[in-house]
């Protein structure tokens, strides 16, 4: 693990050069950063100012074209007890901090539903956004009701606060997907289980130019009582495409508000501490009344930084959560190889799009980490590398849990409990974790800002695995979806046996984390770096609690081969005479296709070859009559990338412009012209 001292630039000079960061190139920003595979047995020590963690003996290993995890000791083995199901995709469990003993679950599909002390779930929900959001894809979709915030006050003030995806608002990019609301609602005066639903007062609006890299997960700080507000870079891969920020990519140009970590006064609102939106952006705020900045948000004073950033050089930071220190820890999910936890700071930049994880990336090729890259910001402020990553080995993208802080489980005091979605979109597999800080580690000693920060305070943190006693090499054949905590601070883990939210399958599960009842654990798979333990204890004492294994997997979407490989960009092959017979290649990238129009001859005999480039993502095309998608002239398979299937079928002998688009993510589309 890193160990050198940390010499950093003066926070003033940062703030006076970061007003350029949007116009800026990264050359070298300051430092270069060579990588080395990490060494077996001994840490690499950083340069002067390196905060990426890279080297780190814990750090994900890349070897052979992939990304490895690495554990350290033997698993742990805990069970899990079921609280309550018929869900269909719950992202989020919380108390309202109250006293009252109900936990609250926040479900994708739009609802807030209630478990009451009694453990029993009531059937009318809390809060229900279904009729302000955007109309969700069943089968995959990051959009929807990311998750609620009850306002420390909530006992005497009945404020509670959501995130949730909305239809495109009047103003924003015609070409955009969706506008993200963040909004304040009020308890209803008359039953303490409803929100009154024509409360809500919108504090602020984001355009969204691709589908996914939401965010998520909003919360209010346990120190300073501001609400914290994570945000995704904009969506598709590589920070790159529509609405992205040429060459540096958005997580990396401070002027906008994607990509970052915001912090807001829901409390205090001044003439002082309010904030005007620059013209022309793609977000919009409810006019300076409904929330103030900080005094000591990082940019706060500067005219071309959004002053609500407090963090930025995030992918997704899709779950966000304090220790009960008020450390705030963000796991973004990562591109291709790496996942990532981080340790948050005020004034921190995180490295996407420089850094995957503790890696070097380039966007032009996502899969093969560079030898070198920045570890420095275009500011010259240095990189902040996370203190957990993972690789694909395990799955494929972490899901953000808890530093646990309850009484039931004292083997996982202090660690940070996650785990894996699953291995693949066509499989439901999840993993559990635990991360275990350096035995040095003070929670209480890490400093507010990031002009302060060195390497020891972000040491990598060592991995184990958590075995879900009963169930096959201790994962689970469900998807990971979240996880909550109660008013004792013990830990619920959320499931589904979908992979996205379909309303249809009600299979969306409840557990609570509870101690194991049996003490064998498996062997590690083989796949496994296994690096020495950092201070890992034994295996749990047995209890009697009952082991509960979750239901079976999701049934596997079929997939097609094919050995034909599409040419880039593709047009169609002249018809010889007499014939109707046309080939045509499609590919898809960054969850975009390679064209916007396919033309065919009218009638032709269509054979279409389809290449999946997007790793571990499920896309396929079909063409229909029009964009309404009322009639369908052609379903292609799914296929998860990267993988190629060839299409064959029957173009309209009607003349006309018809539509193409992914079934998966609707976003995908383009004009399929008979001619």
């Amino acid at each position: 693990m890193t160990r050198a001292a940390v010499v950093m630039i003066s926070f003033l000079v940062l703030l006076a050069l970061a007003g350029v960061a949007g116009a800026a190139v990264y050359p070298n920003g300051g430092t270069d950063l060579t990588q080395a595979p990490a060494p077996e047995a001994v840490n690499l020590t950083a340069t002067t100012g390196n905060l990426t963690n890279a080297g780190s003996l814990y750090a994900a290993e890349y070897l052979n074209n992939t990304s490895t995890t690495r554990l350290a000791g033997e698993a742990l083995d805990v069970s899990l007890e079921p609280v309550a199901d018929g869900l269909v995709a719950p992202l989020m469990l919380t108390d309202a901090g109250d006293d009252s003993g109900r936990l609250f679950v926040v479900d994708q599909v739009g609802t807030v539903s209630i478990i009451d002390p009694n453990g029993t779930l009531v059937e009318e929900p809390f809060l229900d956004v279904r009729d302000r959001m955007v109309n969700l894809t069943p089968s995959y979709d990051e959009r929807g009701l990311l998750s609620i915030a009850f306002h420390p006050g909530f006992g005497e003030n009945g404020r509670v606060f959501a995130f949730y995806s909305a239809p495109l608002r009047e103003g924003a990019p015609d070409d955009w997907d969706c506008t993200n609301r963040l909004s304040e609602f009020q308890v209803d005066a008359e039953n303490p289980d409803r929100v009154n639903m024509t409360s809500e007062k919108v504090l602020l609006e984001i355009d969204k130019p691709q589908f996914n890299h939401n965010g998520g997960s909003i919360a209010f700080g346990p120190r300073d009582g501001y609400l914290y507000v994570p945000l995704g870079d904009g969506g598709a891969a590589n920070d790159n495409g529509t609405g992205h920020t040429p060459e540096i990519g958005n997580a990396q140009n401070l002027t906008n508000i994607y990509g970052n970590v915001l912090r807001i006064d829901v409390d205090n609102v001044t003439a002082e501490n309010v904030t005007e939106v620059p013209e022309n952006a793609t977000w919009t705020t409810a006019a300076g009344t409904l929330y103030g900045i900080p005094a000591d948000n990082p940019f706060v004073g500067n005219a071309s930084i959004p002053p609500e950033i407090y963090a930025y050089g995030f992918r997704n930071p899709a779950f966000i959560t304090f220790d009960a220190e008020g450390n705030l820890f963000a796991a973004d999910a990562g591109q291709n190889l790496f996942e990532e936890v981080s340790l948050v700071v005020n004034g921190g930049n995180y490295g996407w799009r420089l850094m995957e994880g503790t890696h070097c990336f380039d966007p032009e090729n996502p899969t093969m980490p560079p030898a070198t890259c920045p570890a420095n910001g275009s500011s010259g402020e240095p990189l902040i590398g996370p203190v957990i990553e993972g690789g694909r080995d395990l799955g494929v993208v972490f899901v953000g849990g808890r530093v646990y802080n309850g009484t039931a489980l004292p083997e996982l005091a202090g660690r940070y409990v996650f785990g894996y979605w699953s291995t693949g979109f066509d499989v439901a597999n999840a993993t559990l974790l635990a991360a275990t800080p350096p035995a040095e580690w003070n929670a209480s000693a890490i400093p507010d800002s990031a002009e302060n920060l060195t390497p020891e305070e972000i040491a990598m943190w060592s991995l184990q695995r958590l075995n879900v006693t009963g169930t096959p090499a201790g994962t689970l054949d469900v998807y990971l979806l979240g996880f909550g905590e109660d008013a004792d601070a013990e830990l619920y883990a959320l499931t589904s046996e979908e992979g996205g939210p379909d309303a249809a399958n009600a299979t969306g599960r409840v557990w609570k984390v509870v101690p194991a009842n049996v003490t064998e654990t498996p062997a590690p798979t083989a796949n496994v770096t296994m690096v020495p333990g950092a201070g890992v204890t034994a295996t749990p004492t047995a209890t009697e609690n009952v082991t509960i294994t979750p239901t079976a997997n999701v049934t596997t979407v079929p997939t097609a081969n094919a050995t034909t490989t599409p040419a880039a960009n593709a047009t169609p092959t002249p018809a010889a005479p007499g014939t109707q017979d046309v080939t045509v290649g499609v590919a898809a990238e960054a969850f975009a296709f390679n064209t916007s129009t396919i033309p065919v001859p009218a009638g032709a005999n269509v054979t279409m070859v389809f290449y999946n480039q997007d790793t571990g993502i499920p896309h396929n095309v079909a063409v229909y009559t029009d964009s309404s998608a009322a009639e369908a002239i052609f379903v292609g398979d799914i296929i998860t990338g990267p993988d190629q299937v060839t299409y064959t079928f029957t173009a309209p002998e009607e003349p006309g412009t018809y539509y193409f688009r992914c079934d998966v993510h609707p976003p995908m589309d383009g004009e399929f012209v008979v001619e």
